[in-house]
């Protein structure tokens, strides 16, 4: 079992690791933004063009039964 920590501790922990961390530059941050707004665009397209396949497909196998 791990021992306890104490608030104050605990917070000296947090500072430390978020001293650590590296943070983007902000072309870097601005390039990836830009990125997955295209991506989810390009799936969003993607979803769109097989939901409308499916669509007729369903479509026309619910036709032949009438």
């Amino acid at each position: 079992m791990a021992e306890r920590t104490s608030p104050l501790e605990f917070l000296r922990q947090v500072r430390q690791e978020a001293a650590k961390v590296t943070w983007p530059a902000r072309r870097e941050l601005a390039v990836s933004t830009v990125m997955v707004f295209v991506l989810v665009f390009i799936a969003a397209i993607f979803f769109f063009a097989v939901d409308s396949v499916l669509v007729l497909a369903i479509q026309f196998v619910i036709g032949l039964g009438t």
